[in-house]
């Protein structure tokens, strides 16, 4: 059965409605995001920004070779390609860590979605290198080199979470126009189910990704789920979102001309470590209060760690953040119990294919 032609969204804002009481800041934000969609409606066609077309398109799965929805997904893909066919468009799909998919584990050796380094990509060839650095030069080969031209256009990197962060889809550039307009039409094809978009430009806290080898990268991360389990509607999730940004590619290429939209984004700000005892011991857990509330406000005073004989730790930042990837079971070796947003709106320009 020949698949429907795709076609462009009705484009309309969707925000999202927290059951509790907003606090100030939010409200603050979303009058601000009135007035800068009201200016950014002023453009005209004139002002749209010419972009190359999009040639080569990878998806990734198992760069973690214990999340599942991502290596079902792309094993199914390399079987049937259907799904992921688009005119114009090549479109790879890989196993990134193929011997931690094995052994269903995180890594071999060392995190391949952190040895994407100059020195690991570029350094000299010796004996006994991390198997995942040595993977990092692979891909690197195949699907850079990174930072050139001949570098794939997009690569999205299919992950799971154990946080309760929903759909999300992670960038590195608030720059990059063809990505932002991309997360804005997944955002609408999406509702009225949420998807939330990282944005990672921390720079002590962004970190060289194994998609950072494409023009641009996308990450797509989706949870609640158990390393080592398969959840269907986590599936169906990552499922969706790879469809509708290939539809979104296929328009592009096509020669549609995406409008200048808004895209709210939350922006890295800081990691928090868990509360430890001199000798680097956990001493506290995520407190219920804060358990699965990714995405929703955090406040000064508000409820944060639980000590083991039942002491509450507050948060004490200065103002609201929004945190995320709460209590990821990944990140206890990387010290980390969540890591703390702020939430923005970018005003992005119009695009359309060169």
């Amino acid at each position: 059965m020949p698949r429907a032609q795709t076609q462009p969204l009705n484009y309309h804002y969707v925000t999202q409605h927290s059951k509790q009481e907003e606090p100030v800041v939010v409200r603050k934000l979303r009058s601000r995001e009135t007035r800068v969609r009201a200016a950014i409606a002023m453009n005209s066609r004139n002002n749209a920004s010419c972009l190359p077309g999009i040639k080569r398109v990878a998806i990734f799965g198992g760069t973690h070779g214990n999340e599942m929805s991502g290596i079902t997904l792309v094993n199914m893909w390399m079987k049937n390609a259907a799904e992921t066919e688009r005119n114009g468009l090549v479109t790879k799909t890989f196993i990134s860590n193929p011997k931690a998919v094995e052994k269903c584990v995180r890594y071999i050796d060392t995190d391949l979605n952190r040895a994407f380094t100059p020195a690991n990509i570029s350094g000299p060839d010796t004996e006994g290198l991390p198997y995942e650095v040595q993977r990092a030069r692979e891909i690197n080969q195949m699907f850079g080199p990174k930072g050139s031209s001949d570098a794939y256009d997009v690569i999205f990197d299919l992950h799971n979470t154990t946080s309760n962060m929903g759909s999300t889809l992670i960038l590195e550039s608030s720059k990059d126009l063809f990505t932002l307009q991309m997360v804005h039409y997944i955002k609408k094809a999406m509702a009225p189910h949420t998807c939330s978009v990282l944005l990672n430009e921390h720079p002590q806290l962004k970190y060289s990704t194994t998609r950072s080898v494409a023009k641009h990268p996308v990450g797509v991360e989706v949870g609640p789920q158990p390393q080592g389990v398969l959840r269907s509607n986590v599936f169906e999730s990552m499922r969706m979102i790879i469809k509708h940004a290939l539809d979104f590619i296929e328009l592009f290429n096509s020669g549609v001309e995406f409008p200048t939209c808004t895209v709210e984004v939350f922006r890295v700000r800081e990691s928090m470590d868990y509360p430890r005892d001199t000798n680097g011991n956990i001493t506290a857990m995520v407190h219920p209060h804060l358990q699965d509330c990714d995405w929703e406000p955090l406040n000064r005073g508000d409820p944060m760690f639980l000590t083991f004989d039942g002491r509450t730790i507050p948060f004490e930042g200065a103002s609201t953040v929004f945190p995320t990837f709460i209590n990821e079971a990944a990140y206890y070796e990387k010290m980390q119990a969540f890591m703390t947003t702020c939430r923005e709106i970018l005003a992005v320009n119009a695009v359309r294919k060169a």
